[in-house]
């Protein structure tokens, strides 16, 4: 497997009349073909914007991407003209987002948005495309989907509109799918439904998958690696299996705390992470997550830690990560 993804130093700032919002601030990951890498952290933390920078799908004013730079399939995304990107948008790199119901055109059938890409970027014909269109709506699981294909957003359900943007991302075979919190706003059925499909029909295209989440139950289960973000920045970064079994950052141990295990009796306590996420216009110095971080140390009032290899492609940025484990403080 090649690498099919790879951003460095990324940063993306908003510039409000408070001042400079550093929202991505030295984003830097790769991806594999095929693999899937989950963006974890709080709302806020610059999961979302880092994702819409990579389609340059940032709103300016007030949002600009002021440094780095994205590598995909050899090309730096960046400094890639409109039309360029309008190519590889929807394309090469499609995108599913939060809530199906604002990124669906409300006027617009479900067939026509799904063959309007279709006929774009494939050059089909429009019989062709419909017939595409209703084999895509097949594949993600909307039951009479001959007729449905005529429908309008309004008349589906929350699940069924999610699989119809499901169908939309998959209808020109993309290499990478970015999936920005699919799953808001349905309940755990449809979305574990939800999942399921985005993973087989993963391995079934060869799609590698940006699965941006806060539910960590989520990415254990379909991520192949995970980067955990706070105040802008990756400050942890593994195999899921080191995330779950051996995290080295205080904010890592925090998040899996604060989630319900079916291994602990049901009147078990949750730990929450103490305080409130950092106001990103006015960062504290050195460590933004040392105000509600039981490991503090002086150290980290002053200096930023930089990513440090802690195992075996296991990063984190802590002074002491070495201090740091699921038993300990937090």
């Amino acid at each position: 497997m090649g690498t099919l993804l790879e951003v460095k130093d990324l940063r993306t700032y908003f510039f409000t009349q408070d001042g400079v919002v550093k929202a991505v601030d030295g984003v830097s990951y790769d991806l594999q073909e095929g693999e899937t890498v989950g963006l974890v952290g709080e709302s806020g933390s610059g999961k979302s914007v880092s994702a819409l920078s990579i389609l340059r799908l940032v709103a300016s004013p007030p949002g600009r991407i002021v440094g780095g730079e994205v590598w995909f399939e050899g090309q730096n995304l960046l400094k890639l003209d409109e039309e360029e990107m309008r190519h590889i948008r929807g394309n090469r790199i499609a995108m599913v987002f939060q809530e199906p119901m604002t990124s669906l055109n409300p006027v617009l059938t479900i067939g026509r948005q799904i063959t309007e890409a279709l006929e774009l970027h494939k050059k089909m014909d429009r019989k062709t495309a419909r017939e595409r269109a209703i084999e895509l709506l097949r594949m993600v699981g909307i039951p009479d989907a001959e007729r449905r294909i005529d429908d309008y957003p309004h008349q589906f359900s929350g699940g069924m509109r999610q699989r119809v943007m499901i169908a939309m991302a998959l209808s020109c075979d993309p290499k990478l799918l970015i999936a920005d919190e699919p799953t808001t706003a349905l309940d755990v059925t449809i979305q574990a439904q939800i999942l399921e499909l985005i993973k087989r029909l993963s391995k079934q295209f060869g799609t590698a998958v940006i699965l941006i989440t806060h539910n960590l139950g989520v990415v254990a289960r379909y991520a192949d690696r995970v980067n955990i973000m706070y105040a802008g920045r990756i400050v942890e970064r593994g195999t899921a299996r080191d995330i779950y079994k051996n995290p080295k950052h205080p904010y890592t141990v925090g998040l899996l705390k604060s989630v319900p295990r079916l291994d602990e009796p049901r009147k078990a306590r949750l730990n929450p992470i103490e305080g409130m996420p950092p106001d990103l216009i006015n960062l504290p110095p050195g460590c933004p997550f040392q105000p509600r971080c039981p490991y503090a140390i002086d150290r980290c009032t002053k200096e930023y830690p930089p990513l440090v290899t802690v195992g075996d492609g296991h990063t984190s940025a802590c002074w002491v990560a070495d201090k740091v484990s699921l038993g300990g403080r937090v």
